[in-house]
């Protein structure tokens, strides 16, 4: 049952039927309806968001064998390949996913990398024995403040190009297994050792490194 008002339109089922009659007889009564009923919609839709962050293996660390996919924009979700990575940079963004599960790893921020491609004849050694082919991957989190890595840029002490955190502006080598380069990061970033093997980008071990910082949750 429906009533003429000015109010938007709110669809409801025959059993709500008493409550929209009693809707139309008292306008007052009406508008906390349609609110209480948009706010059960509103409760189910973030219900259906949390439940998926929190499946099992979700907050897990990365694990030997997770393919890691794309964190964000279009292709958020779609699983790398080092041929999806332009040479040089800039880095992506991507979460660890279970092949065998589908699960995505993204309960927990702790678990998100950078990737980027690099010229293998740049690396060091120790960076090269982590890497697919030239397909670095590292934590995302500052180890200062555990602040987030949201720059790719001219190193301060030099021409190549940096993971920077704009927070305190920590720079991060990833040629260098991520060392400090410059500002006031304690330690380098945690690694995330890579193999690839013809197919996607997958974790060959869990990280190098304690990640995050003491303030990060």
């Amino acid at each position: 049952m429906m009533c003429k008002s000015d109010q938007p339109t709110i669809s409801i089922t025959r059993t709500d039927t008493e409550l929209a009659t009693a809707a139309c007889q008292d306008p007052t009564r009406r508008a906390l309806i349609l609110t209480a009923l948009a706010a059960g919609t509103c409760l189910a839709s973030s219900g259906s968001s949390i439940a998926e962050e929190e499946l099992p293996g979700s907050n897990e660390r990365p694990q030997k064998a997770d393919v890691l996919v794309f964190s964000e924009g279009q292709r958020a979700g779609e699983v790398i390949k080092p041929e999806d990575l332009k040479a040089g940079g800039p880095p992506v963004r991507a979460w660890p996913k279970d092949p065998k599960t589908s699960v995505v790893r993204k309960g927990s921020r702790l678990n998100e990398v950078l990737v980027v491609k690099l010229d293998p004849a740049e690396l060091d050694e120790e960076t090269r024995s982590r890497a697919a082919g030239g397909v670095v991957a590292y934590s995302i989190i500052c180890v200062h403040t555990g602040c987030p890595i949201t720059a790719w840029v001219k190193a301060a002490s030099g021409d190549k190009d940096v993971f920077k955190c704009v927070c305190h502006n920590s720079e991060y080598d990833p040629r260098q297994s991520a060392q400090v380069v410059f500002g006031p990061a304690p330690r380098r970033l945690p690694s995330l050792p890579l193999v690839a093997d013809d197919g996607p980008l997958t974790v060959a071990g869990t990280f190098v490194g304690k990640v995050g910082a003491q303030q990060a949750r």
